[in-house]
This record gives structure tokens, sequence and C-alpha cells, in this order.
């Protein structure tokens, strides 16, 4: 028996590709894997970035005490109210998924509502396209976007380097990563 399965048989993530459509956003309940409860002192004010710029939607709320967001399938987010927030953003970050076409829109709407709140796009050595967000919290966001696996790039050359190969090239070593 082996250990090793598609991990995309499970995730809502699609396979990296130029056409990826991001699912739908997932209005079911379910024992949440993981989530990030985020303080705010304003609460109005951080659904609505939350909504408008990150577009998460509201699956549910107890007024004065928690609003449940969600985008897609296992990407949760309790806002819960506090006396303040951090005067600065923290160096970590949480990441959520997203496609490659959604970056420029994300970059846009959270622009729309907090002109300052973006850093990117940019590319990674590990082939996504990633910007962080500043929310209203002093929360570090980041949306990561798989790009499509060239091959020829420095890119897979590295992933090689450390012994990942390409979906179809055998296994090799991706079994000690699976």
């Amino acid at each position: 028996m082996s250990d090793y399965y598609d991990a995309f048989e499970m995730s809502p993530v699609p396979a990296p590709g130029p056409d990826a459509v991001p699912p739908e956003p997932f209005r079911g309940i379910y024992g949440m894997p993981a989530f990030v409860t985020i303080p705010t002192s304003d609460l109005a004010a951080s659904v609505d970035f939350w909504t408008r710029g990150l577009g998460f939607f509201e699956l549910f709320g107890i007024p004065g005490r928690v609003v449940h967001l969600r985008r897609w399938a296992f990407q949760d987010v309790l806002l819960v109210p506090a006396d303040h927030v951090p005067e600065q953003a923290p160096a970590m970050s949480v990441s959520f998924a997203c496609v490659l076409s959604e970056v420029d829109s994300l970059v846009e709407a959270c622009r729309a509502v907090r002109p300052d709140s973006v850093d990117g796009p940019r590319d990674t050595p590990w082939t996504t396209r990633d910007i962080a967000v500043i929310t209203p919290e002093n929360a570090r966001i980041v949306f990561t976007a798989a790009k499509p696996y060239d091959p020829a790039s420095q890119e897979a050359r590295d992933l090689e380097a450390v012994g990942i190969t390409p979906p179809g090239v055998g296994h090799g070593d991706n079994e000690e990563h699976a």
C-alpha cells in the first residue's frame, strides 16, 4: 500500500494553468481543518474590506461576537472584536490559494477599498505569483496563484535539484514529499 495520492482529488484548488478557473464560493458547513482568527477593533470596516477587497463572503455572524468569512472550501476566517489591534503588521502571514486570473482583480479591489494595502504581484522561486495584503486589522494576508509548470524554467531546475520532479516523469524522490 502506498501513501502517495493525488492531493488535487480532495483540494478545491484547481490544477495550475492559464485557463484555471476558481471554484465557486463554498457555502456548506464542515469541520474546519484549519482557520484564522483575526481580532479587529472595527468589525464593520473589517467585514467590508474582506468582502469587497479580498472576495470573501459572510457565512454567518453572531452580532458583536464573531463574523465567519469564507472564500473557497477550507478558506475560513473568523473576525472577532478586540479593544485594539497591533500598530503594524507582523512578519508572519497567512496564505490563501487563488488562480492567476484572479490576481489582478484582487489587487484592484483591495486598492479600491484601501489604496496602500497591496504589495505585488511578485513571482516566487516556487512557481507562484503572490500578492501581500495588509488588512485594516494589520494582518498580513498573501494570495498565491500557481503558475503553469515550465520544464525549461530555472524554477523547474531548482525543484529538480531538491528531488521534486514534474508529474508524469516518475515519482523519484517525490514520494518523500507526498
